[in-house]
């Protein structure tokens, strides 16, 4: 099939090309409108208690969300002074005019002590937008700003709405920092890598026709469904990442096939019977990964899903067909405009110069007479970094995930410190069919309740607003919230919890009762691609267990700094104490298919070698002597890719960025160089075992490495 398949493409090369033009065309027109279709938001529940509480909220009261809080503050006058008192309630006056402006609640309005500070230099205002699109809100939010401002006093906006409109722009502006500091790094080291222009430029293309064709892909999905504007960081991140690392294995192949002497149509066929199958199993492997993430029900985690699988097929098929059909029209020009270097160059990534006496051939031997020691070494370093994950706690993320100079932020600090009895989140408490007033009562009575307040009431239904002490991720907001929810509810009354905390709790349940079906996806995937590459039960298998150790080894990093708060200043964070449940199983799908991704290009050329050969020993050290350096530099660009986002402001971008960059290096030096090859070592033969139907399965329906079959007692050797 391969090989059909490059004849096919030589021969319509034009078209191919004629195809992308018209793609890329599109894609920067048409397809980067899709910033304007996104959503954000899309971290709850939609079934759970407290989004159905928010519903009935909203049905049976009105909206009741408090959108905006606006802080007012002066260093030099009061809230009781005159002019403190005019300039707050002048601005409020304007404001209830304002047409996207529903309600307006002031400590001027209603004395109440908690919307004055301790020190009375300091009030906040209660803005409550109309409608009820969380979108539309953020948008409108950008036209009000200006009209929250009061003369003369310093004028700050936190809530829901600012903290969404900040954490999107922020989002924005780290997604064109990355690019900016990223790709001239990337240019650079390609040219290093390949020691000319035009082979240099290869990977580049297919990375922006990735990132184009993967915005088309998720605009036309946002006509459909929800999509989370978090979707375009993934889409760069994976798809930038993941066309350089095809089109540096598809263009080492085809460079290495014109050094032995073959034209280039017979070239590009034998690249596609070759890398193209290895880029192939990988490009699926990784889109069934990240299709895990569509199994939760948040918006967030299935968009993210979205983005990172149309970014990964729209590079695989890109590395498939608009890359060998540049490559066919080049031919022997790949290796036009070189730039000599000492040490680089084209002639590094060519399998043929893995010589014996090379680094790469000497780690290999090294490895082959000592597996025990290397193995049970590399196992035990991995061990030591994963044990940090074994304390790894969960936590909802708030506005701290900003940086210390945003709005938002500075809001709920200073409402948390300078305002007793004030809380920006409040436990949300719906009553219908029975009066409030006892419940009431015995929600004032939770450990760490202090007030309860009722804020509307419509018939039988009223809400109670619950505020408490510490922060809205704290264990005593939580374990308000479970409280609360095993008080018995009054006789003929339905009680729903909601809010930020309650919503954090319920997204943690929802997500633990998922992962066990986004483990097994993942697995059952590998499983199953793996083995029709390879034709082996115990490589599969190995496959996944080597994927957790490496993650695990990412996850205990993660936790030693993010949670531990080690290194904060170093890297711009403020560490909570707690991981926020999503990125973990964010980093779980991307990296599994990451680390499958090496996995592949590694037993690729073993396979390609044990069908050759015969000899278990022998395939082991070829296939990791002609693959280090592939899997070293492929590994390097994407460090420097996802480097880029592990700047950026947003802590759990961040916290994502570090925790890939740790599995990459891990997984291609410690994983793929060591460990995997002296297990291989060790198992021997039994790499290449498959019970008779198995084998038989294999050899009818397996995705070949090539089109050469291997010897008759090989193949029996390795299916008995």
């Amino acid at each position: 099939m391969f090989a059909w398949w490059g004849k096919a493409v030589v021969r319509f090369r034009w078209v191919v090309l004629a195809a992308a033009a018209v793609l890329v065309i599109v894609g920067a027109t048409w397809g980067a409108g899709v910033f304007g279709t996104l959503t954000g938001g899309g971290f709850d529940d939609p079934a759970s208690e407290s989004s159905r509480a928010r519903e009935r909220i909203t049905a049976e009261l009105g909206s009741q969300d408090i959108d905006i809080l606006v802080l007012y503050s002066s260093d030099t006058t009061t809230v009781d002074q005159p002019a403190f008192r005019e300039a707050v309630t002048t601005t409020l006056g304007q404001l209830r005019q304002h047409a996207d402006v529903a309600s307006v609640t002031s400590w001027y309005d209603t004395q109440a002590p908690s919307l004055a500070s301790a020190d009375r230099h300091a009030t906040y205002a209660l803005v409550q937008l109309r409608g009820t699109d969380p979108d539309a809100k953020t948008e409108a939010y950008g036209e009000l700003r200006p009209a929250l401002d009061a003369p003369g006093l310093t004028t700050q906006a936190g809530g829901n709405v600012p903290f969404q409109y900040e954490a999107n722009h922020q989002t924005e502006r780290d997604l064109v920092r990355a690019e900016t500091l990223s790709l001239p790094v990337l240019l650079v080291l390609l040219v290093l890598i390949f020691g000319g222009l035009v082979a240099a430029g290869m990977p580049l293309l297919i990375g922006g026709l990735a990132i184009l064709g993967a915005f088309i892909a998720v605009r036309l999905i946002s006509t459909v469904t929800d999509v989370s504007v978090f979707a375009i960081n993934v889409i760069t991140l994976i798809g930038l990442g993941m066309a350089i690392d095809y089109a540096l294995f598809v263009v080492s192949r085809f460079r290495e096939e014109l050094a032995a002497g073959h034209d280039t149509p017979v070239a590009i066929q034998r690249t596609m019977t070759t890398a193209g199958r290895t880029v192939m199993v990988s490009g699926f492997t990784i889109a069934l990964a990240l299709a895990s993430l569509l199994i939760f029900p948040p918006v967030f985690l299935s968009s993210l899903g979205i983005g990172g699988m149309a970014a990964v097929l729209v590079a695989m098929l890109g590395a498939l067909t608009v890359l060998p059909a540049l490559l066919a029209v080049l031919g022997p020009r790949v290796n036009a405009l070189r730039i000599p270097l000492p040490r680089a160059g084209w002639r590094s990534l060519r399998s043929r110069d893995a010589k014996p006496g090379s680094g790469w051939a000497r780690v290999a031997h090294s490895v082959m007479r000592r597996p025990w020691l290397y193995a049970v070494g590399v196992v035990a370093v991995l061990a030591i970094f994963a044990a940090p994950a074994l304390r790894m706690n969960f936590g909802g993320f708030d506005e701290r995930v900003l940086p210390a100079a945003a709005e938002p932020r500075l809001v709920a600090d200073r409402i948390a410190e300078d305002f007793p009895g004030s809380t920006v989140a409040p436990i949300d408490v719906l009553v219908s069919g029975a009066p409030a007033q006892d419940f009431a009562n015995r929600i004032s009575e939770v450990p760490g309740v202090t007030g309860v307040t009722a804020t509307a009431s419509q018939g039988e239904s009223t809400l109670l607003s619950v505020t408490y002490t510490g922060e809205p991720t704290g264990d005593t907001a939580q374990d308000a919230v479970r409280a609360i929810r095993g008080l018995p509810a009054p006789d003929g009354a339905e009680v729903l919890v909601g809010g930020r905390t309650a919503a954090d709790l319920d997204l943690l349940d929802s997500l633990g009762s998922r992962l066990p079906w986004m483990a097994l996806i993942m697995a059952s995937a590998t499983l199953l691609l793996l083995f029709l590459a390879f034709g082996s039960v115990l490589l599969p298998i190995k496959a996944v267990l080597m994927n957790l150790v490496s993650i695990g080894a990412s996850f205990g990093v993660v936790v030693w700094i993010f949670q531990d708060g080690h290194l904060a200043d170093l890297l711009g964070f403020t560490p909570t104490g707690f991981i926020e449940p999503s990125n973990p199983i964010l980093m779980l799908a991307v990296l599994f298919g990451l680390a499958t991704d090496y996995e592949v290009f590694l037993l690729s050329r073993v396979r390609e070698e044990w069908d050759r050969t015969g000899d278990n020993t022998s395939a082991v050290v070829h296939g990791l002597q002609y693959t280090g350096r592939i899997i070293t530099a492929a590994a390097l660009l994407l460090i420097v890719v996802v480097a880029g986002f592990a700047t950026g402001g947003i802590t759990f971008i961040k916290l994502i960025g570090v925790g890939m960059i740790v599995a990459i290096v891990v997984d291609a030096t410690l994983v793929r160089a060591l460990l995997v090859p002296a297990t291989m070592r060790l198992l021997g033969r039994w790499n290449w075992w498959a019970p008779g139907p198995l084998g038989k399965l294999y050899r009818r329906y397996g995705i070949r490495e090539s089109e050469e079959e291997p010897a008759p007692e090989m193949a029996a050797a390795a299916h008995r």
